[in-house]
């Protein structure tokens, strides 16, 4: 049996108003560890190797020269109207172009690991959902016979379908760490 054709999404279209940096550079484009934060999860989704790399943007003009090879951008003109529009614009193209499952992680989690990435890609249930130590976090893999369920606005993603739905839902092991950087406190204490 032929594997699905998967696609790694990374949602990175936020404003990051709790990122406060006194020059005013955004959350995804601050500095962690000699990179920006996007940086990092954008390598760790290329080097899983799961299938293309999406980087759905926003608030923050991300450079070409910050995406790995290949990585398409997806702009969302929604952004501001929450996460669950950037997870329908990554749905609608995957959709378009005839893909089966998605793995979606976040821009402001730098320590998420391309084996979380892979993990998750090798689920097998409507959803799977990366845990770490026990404790849920992305990245998470939808595949397309829950897509109609997803919200489309608004801030809670796939967490209302898996609440609902609990059936639905495999949990995988992980390793890395699924911590956001979502303050410039946070910033310095992941550096």
């Amino acid at each position: 049996m032929a594997s699905p054709a998967i696609a790694a999404v990374v949602l990175a279209a936020g404003a990051g108003s709790r990122f406060t940096a006194p020059d005013g550079t955004h959350k995804l484009l601050a500095a962690w560890r000699g990179r920006p934060i996007v940086a990092w999860a954008l390598q760790a989704a290329r080097e899983a190797a799961i299938g293309p790399v999406w980087v759905v943007t926003g608030a923050a003009p991300i450079a070409d020269s910050l995406l790995p090879p290949g990585t398409r951008v997806v702009p969302n003109p929604h952004w501001a109207d929450g996460q669950a529009t950037s997870l329908a614009v990554a749905l609608d193209l995957a959709g378009t172009e005839g893909y089966q499952r998605i793995v979606v992680g976040l821009g402001d989690q730098p320590l998420v690991s391309s084996s979380a990435w892979q993990a998750v890609a090798r689920g097998s249930a409507p959803i799977t959902v990366a845990t770490y130590r026990g404790r849920r976090g992305n990245p998470v893999g939808l595949g397309c016979e829950i897509w109609a369920q997803l919200p489309r606005k608004g801030d809670a993603g796939a967490r209302t379908v898996i609440r609902r739905s609990p059936q639905l839902v495999e949990e995988v092991a992980c390793d890395g760490n699924p911590v956001d950087i979502d303050t410039v406190e946070d910033l310095r204490l992941w550096s």
